[in-house]
């Protein structure tokens, strides 16, 4: 038995399809809210926050894949890892596969810190356990470069950055392994998308695919977390494991430019 949380987000939502889709174990899934049995994915309703639901829904979990995160409200991330590590525990001791971010104990971004804690409290938990780091999805340069062209005609610019974008559903197909694999692996190899681009080069194919004219308008950031952004912690060009590109995943958005 395997159990997702986060099961209907932009990674949980795909990595439940495959495997459902691969019919190798009984898929289960975490959510806040009532739902009903679909596609071969049995749900509980459980709340990682507050802990409620989460002892029955473990229940006969032979594998937890821990997807559930929010960016906006990243504090709660570590009380949901205490919580389900606590629930993991008091059902056997399952294996427990987390899905992380590449340079999280690099970049002092709060939201990157509270990841790393999760991290080490895994680590430190005594559970069996996977953490595979990934570089950013598509959708988020795509969401940020979206909020940076609502000034009319105009596009703001953080300059001197790098983004190395990977496919949500490729990261789903390597997170299934893991979690089907007959074992824990500790921290395994770091996975990146197939291309480091820089912002300027992705804003430049996004206003192309979108049909836009914005003024693209170059400006400096400072601080630590942006120098550990620049200095590319957030990185693995020798991990190239992706394979679809920042273009490709623009034209299936938006194809009809």
């Amino acid at each position: 038995m395997i159990i997702v949380t986060g099961a209907s987000g932009t990674l949980g939502a795909p990595l439940t399809r495959r495997l459902a889709a691969a019919d190798a174990a009984d898929v289960h899934a975490l959510s806040r809210r009532p739902r009903t049995p679909e596609n071969g994915v049995t749900w509980h309703q459980g709340d990682l926050k507050t802990g409620d639901g989460l002892g029955a829904a473990l229940t006969g979990a032979d594998t937890i894949v821990h997807c559930a995160s929010d960016w906006r409200h990243y504090k709660d991330d570590l009380t949901a890892a205490r919580n389900l590590v606590d629930a993991a525990w008091k059902q056997g001791a399952p294996h427990l596969v987390y899905i992380s971010i590449v340079g999280v104990d690099k970049i002092p971004y709060p939201y990157y810190r509270v990841k790393h804690e999760v991290e080490r409290l895994i680590e430190d938990s005594g559970l069996p356990y996977t953490i595979l780091r990934t570089t950013q999805f598509h959708a988020l340069p795509a969401m940020v470069l979206d909020a940076l062209t609502k000034v009319p005609g105009l596009m703001p610019l953080p300059s001197g950055l790098r983004v190395q974008p990977i496919d949500a559903d490729e990261v789903a197909e390597r997170l299934a392994d893991l979690a089907l694999a007959p074992g824990p692996a500790r921290r395994v190899d770091d996975m990146g998308g197939p291309e480091v681009l820089t912002l300027e080069e992705m804003a430049k194919s996004y206003l192309q695919a979108r049909g836009k004219r914005n003024l693209r308008l170059p400006f400096p950031l400072f601080g630590k977390t942006v120098r550990a952004f620049k200095e590319g912690h957030h990185l693995t060009p020798g991990r190239k494991a992706g394979k679809r590109t920042w273009q490709e995943y623009l034209d299936e958005q938006w194809p009809s430019r």
